[in-house]
């Protein structure tokens, strides 16, 4: 006898060999309009999946978790980040979570690496400049910014996104400076020529530009306060590629009206897709749709590893990116 295959429900709409591949091995329900599930859609969902497929845009919360029928027992997120699954709910009622990561650490660097050089270089200013039409001509004082080789870089979070923004820094000439959980090993503290800051304070108040690059987690919600982002000199830059919840949008917002602050650039928002329409109006800032993981790539390869966990499981062994609560 055949074997039935788990029905699986993905939310959105994933990569065409990502779901070509899904409907060969699952029973397999895909968004096809990649239309944003509504909460009770979301409901509907887990109480007829064997498995749940949601990405980081959709809230898997108790209420829905209460909801699921007796055979949902793995939620394979299609992201890294899995600050949007209840994961206290789901392990209570033997739910096993996993995430995709590893995979989109090279793109999402090499994201944070673009803002770095665009936010002192003031590009996404020159580009609206021309587009325009108000460019003049060149002359010695016009659209100057600020030279990126020689300042001091404080990254906070070093783990695989974090080292691989500090790679890529070192080459272009920054000091490379970290707050992190736990200090990174003596070998790659020597690769990467980092000064490690136990005091998140002390090193916000020395450095030219912040790079956020640690998950969002209860205790990393609003780490940059409106009291530690004072501590930021009036000639630094900041860079979110992370979460948006872990800075005080409106906090940061206004310092940089302010001009208590050079500039931002800011590729996450505390309450996507909505931005502070006060961010929207200040050239200082280069505001980016959520795209430092998106490349055809990335995509390719977070889908494989969602398939890879599911299929895994439902063999009955433990996926490979099971996520443990205790350790994020």
């Amino acid at each position: 006898m055949t074997k039935k295959k788990p029905l699986v429900i993905v939310t959105r709409k994933l990569p065409d060999v990502i779901e070509t591949r899904m409907m060969e091995l699952f029973d397999t329900r895909l968004n096809v309009d990649d239309k944003p599930m509504s909460h009770a859609d979301l409901i509907e969902a887990v109480k007829v999946a064997d498995v749940l497929v949601p990405t980081v845009t959709d809230r898997i919360d108790s209420g829905i978790l209460s909801q699921a029928n007796p055979d949902l027992r793995l939620i394979a997120s299609f992201g890294t980040g899995v600050d949007h699954v209840d994961l206290a709910s789901a392990r209570q009622r033997g739910i096993t979570v996993t995430n995709t990561p590893g995979v989109l650490t090279e793109d999402t660097a090499d994201m944070t690496m673009a803002l770095i050089l665009a936010v002192p270089r003031r590009l996404a200013e020159g580009v609206r400049l021309m587009r325009g039409g108000d460019w003049e001509g060149w002359s010695p004082t016009h659209m100057l910014g600020h030279r990126i080789w020689g300042k001091r870089l404080g990254i906070i979070g070093m783990g695989r996104i974090g080292s691989a923004v500090a790679r890529r820094a070192k080459a272009f000439g920054l000091s490379i400076h970290y707050h992190n959980r736990h200090r990174v090993s003596e070998e790659l503290e020597r690769e990467l020529e980092a000064t490690y800051w136990e005091s998140l304070d002390q090193m916000l108040a020395r450095m030219d530009i912040i790079s956020v690059n640690c998950p969002h987690t209860p205790a990393t919600y609003h780490l940059l306060s409106a009291r530690r982002l004072k501590l930021l000199r009036r000639d630094a830059y900041i860079v979110n590629t992370s979460r948006g919840e872990v800075i005080d949008e409106n906090a940061l917002t206004r310092m940089l009206r302010a001009e208590e602050l050079s500039g931002a650039g800011l590729d996450v928002f505390e309450h996507e897709p909505a931005v502070n329409p006060k961010l929207m109006e200040l050239d200082n800032v280069v505001l980016l749709p959520h795209m430092g993981s998106a490349t055809i790539e990335g995509r390719v390869d977070m889908g494989e590893k969602v398939i890879i966990n599911i299929k895994t499981f439902i063999d009955g062994h433990t996926p490979p990116d099971r996520v443990l609560e205790g350790l994020l």
